[in-house]
C-alpha cells in the first residue's frame, strides 16, 4: 500500500505539468511544478515544514511550543497545518495589505493572526522584524524567520530540486522563478547547477522589487509597484545570498494578469498572481532561447486565495489591470 504519514508526509513530490498553451506559443516545453497541490495548498509548505524540523532536532522548539512568523501569508498557512499536526501553536504578524483569504484562513486554521502596517523593511515595524521581536519575548517559542533561516532554501535543495532533475530525466535548459525569502529559487538553483552548469538560472521579479537591478548591476533599485503579493524584495535574504543567478526578468502586473487569465482560460489551471510573474518570466525566457527548449517554472498556490482581488473584475478595474 502506497500511504503517505499524515499532513508532514504528503508535503512535496508534486507532479510537473506541461503548460500547453504557453509550450505551444513558444515552442519550447514549458514545464510547472504544481505546488499548488501540496497539501497546506502552496509551495511554502516545504520550507514551513523544514523550519520546524529543524526547530526540533537543534531542541530550540519543545513540546507544546509556539511558532512566530511574519509572513505575507503561504508560509503562515503552511506552519499553521504543521502546528496543528504537531501539537505547537502558532502566532502570524501579517501586512494588512495582504489578501482577506490568507487572513481567514490563518484564523481558521486556528492561528493568532496580528495583521500590522506594511512599513518597509529598514523601519523598525516592518512586520518580519516585529515578529522577531514578539518571539524573542516568549517562553517556549521560536521565530521561525524564513527570509534568513537557511533551513529554507536546504527544502528546496533536498527535495524540489532533486524532484526537477527526476522528472524532466536532467533535461532542462532554464529554471524561472520569483523570489519572496529567496528559499525555493535558491534552493533549486543550487542543486540544478551541481548537476548541470549549463542550466540557465533566471529571478523573475515584480515592479517595485530590487532583485531584477541587483542581479542586472550588483546594485538594489526599486522602480514602480506590484499588486502581487509574497514576492520581491529591496534586499538580499541570506536564503538568496551565493545564489547562482544567470539572468533576471521585469514582469510588469499587466502582464502577470494576462498571463493568469490565460492560464485560466486555455490550461484550466487557477493560479495566484507569483504564479502570473512566474509564467510570464517564462514565456520570455522560452522567446529569447528559441523554440526546443525546456523551462521550469513554479505554480505557487491557488487563485482562490486572491478572489476579492485579481479575480474581482472591478478591483482589476480600479488599478488599471482589467484583461482583455
Amino acid at each position: 500500500m502506497d500511504i503517505k504519514n499524515g499532513f508532514v508526509g504528503t508535503v512535496g513530490n508534486t507532479p510537473l505539468i506541461r503548460l500547453n498553451s504557453f509550450s505551444e506559443e513558444t515552442g519550447c516545453e514549458i514545464l510547472a511544478k504544481a505546488e499548488f497541490l501540496n497539501p497546506g495548498g502552496s509551495v511554502k509548505d516545504r520550507a514551513a515544514l523544514y523550519i520546524i524540523k529543524d526547530a526540533e532536532e537543534k531542541g530550540t522548539l519543545l513540546p507544546g511550543g509556539t511558532v512566530v512568523e511574519g509572513t505575507a501569508g503561504n508560509t503562515g498557512i503552511g506552519l499553521a497545518h504543521i502546528c496543528n499536526a504537531k501539537g505547537y501553536k502558532c502566532l502570524i504578524i501579517i501586512p494588512d495589505t495582504q489578501s482577506q483569504e490568507k487572513m481567514d484562513a490563518l484564523r481558521a486554521l486556528g492561528a493568532e493572526v496580528r495583521p500590522v502596517p506594511a512599513v518597509p523593511y529598514k523601519n523598525p515595524n516592518n512586520y518580519v522584524k516585529l515578529s522577531g521581536r514578539i518571539a524573542a519575548s516568549m517562553e517556549n517559542a521560536i521565530w521561525a524567520n524564513q527570509f534568513d533561516n537557511l533551513a529554507n532554501r536546504r527544502a528546496h535543495y533536498e527535495t524540489t530540486g532533486p524532484e526537477i532533475w527526476a522528472q524532466t530525466d536532467g533535461k532542462l535548459d532554464a529554471w524561472v522563478t520569483s523570489t519572496g525569502t529567496g528559499g525555493t529559487f535558491a534552493g533549486v538553483a543550487m542543486y540544478l547547477k551541481e548537476k548541470n552548469q549549463g542550466i540557465k538560472c533566471v529571478v523573475a521579479d515584480p515592479m517595485g522589487s530590487g532583485l531584477y537591478s541587483y542581479v542586472k548591476t550588483g546594485e538594489i533599485n526599486t522602480e514602480g509597484n506590484s499588486i502581487t503579493e509574497g514576492i520581491g524584495n529591496s534586499r538580499i535574504t541570506a536564503n538568496m545570498e551565493g545564489a547562482p543567478a544567470d539572468d533576471a526578468i521585469r514582469i510588469h502586473d499587466q502582464e502577470a494578469i494576462r498571463v493568469v487569465y490565460q492560464m485560466l482560460r486555455q490550461d484550466g489551471l487557477f493560479m495566484g498572481g507569483s504564479t502570473g510573474i512566474n509564467v510570464a518570466a517564462s514565456v520570455a525566457i522560452a522567446k529569447h532561447m528559441g523554440p526546443g527548449h525546456t523551462i521550469v517554472t513554479i505554480l505557487c498556490d491557488s487563485g482562490s486565495r486572491y478572489q476579492s482581488r485579481i479575480f474581482n473584475h472591478e478591483w482589476l478595474k480600479s488599478k488599471g489591470l482589467l484583461p482583455d
